[in-house]
């Protein structure tokens, strides 16, 4: 296994990609952008996309989840609670 030393921000996109996942959104703002910008540049397999907002991105990541592809959505604490609705919805 490769080791290799990463920010906190790197080693979740590299926790995500290795639980699987397929499908990465997120809406710009620390710490989103560096997941997202590294979930781009080092692992190939993931579809990153922008989102307008932090409720499209969680929404999207859902859609992704039903269609039976592991997603992750990515957001800054204060992010949570424009998304609020779709995450007690889909919770």
């Amino acid at each position: 296994m490769e080791r290799k030393l990463m920010l906190g921000n790197e080693a979740v996109a590299r926790g995500a990609w290795e639980a699987g996942c397929r499908v990465a959104v997120a809406y710009p703002g620390t710490p989103s952008t560096e997941i997202l910008e590294a979930m781009a540049r080092d692992y190939r397999e993931v579809n990153p996309q922008w989102s307008p907002n932090e409720k499209v991105a969680l929404e999207v990541v859902a859609g992704a989840s039903v269609a039976g592809a592991r997603a992750m959505a990515a957001m800054k604490h204060v992010g949570l609670n424009v998304a609020a609705d779709p995450l007690f919805t889909f919770s």
